[in-house]
């Protein structure tokens, strides 16, 4: 079941609500959470209700390990040891096994082959967040929650399918407070805001961008080399498409939990104005970002043991990080990629130092320069993301660099006319959107525009930081609007208040987005 789906929005949410709130309101706490966990075991069967059975054994596995860990045995690190490594060989064979398969017969040249096996919905999300559940056991750092409990905490659907990847410390507290279990019209105003707009930014404008990228990727898997024009569409179109895609997942997640009184941690905050690479990965899948540090980058040994050790724990942890999103080498690339722009991140600043530079400046050009690097080699790694394959990749990225010919819109050969001369043509061509008969000028506007809202409107956190809409936000440090712009008049006009001009405009966005619920669309996360 979609969030973005009929069902969803007009029969199992409102269903969910009035069950959960029926139950809390008669005093029936544990019935509330039974209600929630069948809810959420029912969400995740719908989509394929044989890997239901993985979901339960897993959780049943987890649960009695976890149990067994808390009480502190003297053989505890072996019992953790084999409790990760039957977590890692469950994801590794649905997940992995065919694609390491295939990689070794490429290498030797033979032709073994396992049946196709269908990825289960959620396995990297739900397997890792009942690893790091593990390794607190193993620490003593979990509470001895029974096992309905235990499974609220895994299957919560609103994070099950994509995330956020939630901590029991974060979450199992708030469902012990008995205020959850009442009506509260604040958190149903706040939660229904934040899922509406995720809806909008799913449905309007994630998926409409999303035509402009797929054409061109489709092709370069075919072999067709895009021109310069079509590459950059293409690469900026996915760029965007990825960006209001998962952000418009984190915060239709972020809102249904709010509707019932929960606070989910914080995933998605305005990534595209990172000025560094770290920067980025401190803004971008916010809960995935602080396990890989938590549960692998630290344990390695982190930062701790010298400069060399500190690349290559990087280094490791983002090849790991490519691999959990996708069995590729695609994916593998793009994580060394991102590994390897930390380390060149992290030398550049050590440089910088021994030059005695300020590391504190924030002089608007070297942000401004700092910021276009960083987006730059952003969306260069978005390029094999996307990618069928990294030969495909390759293809994108000689288009973005000129190497597949140079078109340009005609309305330009004035301005850079004197470029004919080096092999630019002005007839503004896309002849890979022929078939679709798009005007040159239509997805570079709509690029445009969409880049104008990543860059400079507030987020979700900034627009409504007043009702704390997510767990883990630093509201003084991160809230440049409201430290720009807090005193402003039309700030004040502007920032959501649960008030009729609101009630009105998050209406029409939401009715807007209803009328397109006939193109439904899967989630880009959900592949992963």
């Amino acid at each position: 079941m979609l969030f973005n789906s009929v069902e969803f929005i007009f029969l199992f949410l409102p269903i969910t609500l009035l069950f959960f709130f029926v139950s809390g309101s008669l005093g029936y706490y544990r019935l509330a959470i039974v209600c929630l966990v069948a809810a959420s075991l029912t969400f995740y069967s719908w989509f394929n209700p044989i890997y239901l059975s993985l979901l339960l054994c897993s959780i049943i596995f987890n649960y009695s390990i976890g149990s067994v860990l808390s009480k502190q045995p003297d053989n505890k690190k072996v019992i953790l040891i084999c409790g990760v490594i039957v977590n890692l060989i469950s994801i590794g064979y649905f997940k992995y096994a065919n694609f390491f398969l295939n990689s070794v017969n490429s290498l030797i040249s033979i032709n073994f082959n396992l049946e196709k096996i269908i990825l289960p919905l959620a396995i990297s999300f739900f397997t890792f967040q009942q690893i790091a559940y593990l390794v607190d056991s193993y620490r003593g750092e979990t509470k001895k929650y029974n096992f309905l409990d235990y499974c609220l905490f895994v299957t919560f659907f609103p994070q099950l399918i994509a995330g956020p990847i939630i901590h029991h410390a974060e979450i199992m507290p708030q469902f012990a407070d008995k205020k959850i279990y009442r009506f509260n019209p604040e958190d149903m105003a706040v939660g229904m805001t934040i899922f509406s707009l995720g809806l909008f930014k799913k449905l309007m404008l994630a998926d409409n961008i999303s035509l402009y990228a797929t054409p061109i990727f489709n092709a370069a898997a075919k072999g067709i080399a895009p021109t310069f024009l079509e590459a950059w569409i293409a690469a900026l179109a996915y760029t965007l498409q990825l960006y209001f895609d998962f952000s418009g997942y984190s915060d239709m997640a972020i809102g249904i939990a709010r509707m019932f009184g929960i606070k989910l941690p914080i995933n998605f905050n305005s990534p595209y104005k990172a000025v560094n690479i770290s920067d980025f990965w401190r803004r971008w899948h916010i809960t995935l970002s602080n396990f890989l540090r938590d549960y692998l980058y630290i344990p390695l040994g982190g930062n701790r043991q010298g400069k060399l050790r500190r690349n290559l724990n990087l280094m490791i942890t983002m090849l790991l990080g490519g691999l959990w999103h996708g069995a590729g080498w695609t994916y593998i690339f793009w994580g060394g990629l991102h590994g390897a722009y930390l380390i060149i991140n992290h030398q550049w600043r050590s440089l910088r130092k021994t030059w005695g530079h300020d590391l504190k400046n924030t002089h608007w050009f070297n942000q401004g320069l700092s910021w276009l690097v960083t987006f730059t080699c952003v969306i260069v790694s978005w390029v094999f993301f996307r990618a069928e394959n990294m030969s495909s990749g390759l293809i994108v990225l000689k288009g973005m660099m000129g190497m597949n010919g140079v078109s340009l819109p005609s309305s330009l050969s004035k301005i850079l006319g004197f470029t004919a001369n080096w092999g630019v043509q002005f007839d503004g061509s896309l002849p890979l959107f022929k078939a679709q008969a798009v005007p040159t000028m239509l997805p570079i506007i709509l690029i445009i525009l969409l880049l104008a809202i990543a860059w400079y409107a507030p987020n979700i956190q900034e627009w409504m930081y007043e009702y704390d809409p997510v767990l883990n936000h630093d509201k003084k440090s991160q809230s440049f609007f409201n430290k720009n712009f807090g005193n402003s008049k039309l700030w004040n006009l502007l920032k959501w208040q649960p008030n009729k001009f609101w009630a009105l405009t998050i209406s029409a966005l939401t009715a807007i987005s209803l009328l397109n619920l006939t193109r439904v669309s899967e989630f880009l996360y959900f592949q992963f």
